[in-house]
């Protein structure tokens, strides 16, 4: 589905769906990002502030907002191919400078692109729960995924534990490869 709105938006927007898809971020974290909270040597993205309520925040929805996530290859070739304003620090800035206005970003540019390529229209709040589906089903812990998403264990699991049916089999298959190739290690020998 993020190919086949790739092409949708206007330029400005391209990267988005495919940036917060990939990094997890809630709106109000992408909206308030900066270029320079982008480390494309490091493959990091770090989370310094929100936007809230037409106002910018130093903090997060939780204690755990505030973190640095991994910026994947194919998020990174989306941002550098966004066209990039002078006229702002923002990464994803309104039309007309400033941050985004969430409700009528939506309205103007989400839900025409989702039209035109013939998907259910859906918040952008969904592209976490991509993410979310994404990293689970790539292996990534429940755990990590909670530092990556600023969010607790309890609420992932909560919210994505059906995602992981498997799991109790894939545990005992990774203790036993582990034990097996290093026995020393697991007995102390």
């Amino acid at each position: 589905e993020l190919d086949a709105i790739a092409d949708e938006p206007d330029p400005r927007y391209r990267a988005l769906p495919i940036f917060a898809a990939l990094t997890g971020l809630r709106p109000c974290e992408w909206i308030a990002l900066e270029r320079g909270d982008v480390d494309r040597r490091e493959g990091t993205v770090h989370v310094r502030r929100t936007y809230v309520d037409g106002a910018v925040k130093r903090h997060g929805k939780t204690s755990r907002s505030l973190r640095t996530v991994p910026l994947p290859a194919t998020a990174a070739l989306a941002l550098e191919e966004q066209p990039v304003r002078l006229d702002t620090r923002l990464l994803f800035p309104a039309p007309r400078g400033g941050h985004l206005e969430l409700h009528a970003w939506r309205w103007r540019e989400w839900y025409p692109a989702l039209d035109a390529a013939g998907i259910e229209r859906r918040v952008p709040y969904a592209l976490r729960h991509t993410f979310a589906s994404l990293a689970i089903a790539a292996g990534v812990s429940l755990f990590e995924l909670s530092r990556f998403m600023g969010t607790s264990p309890q609420m992932l699991d909560k919210t994505y534990g059906h995602l992981l049916p498997d799991a109790l089999d894939r545990g005992r298959a990774a203790l036993d490869s582990f034990v097996a190739a290093h026995p020393s290690e697991a007995f102390g020998h």
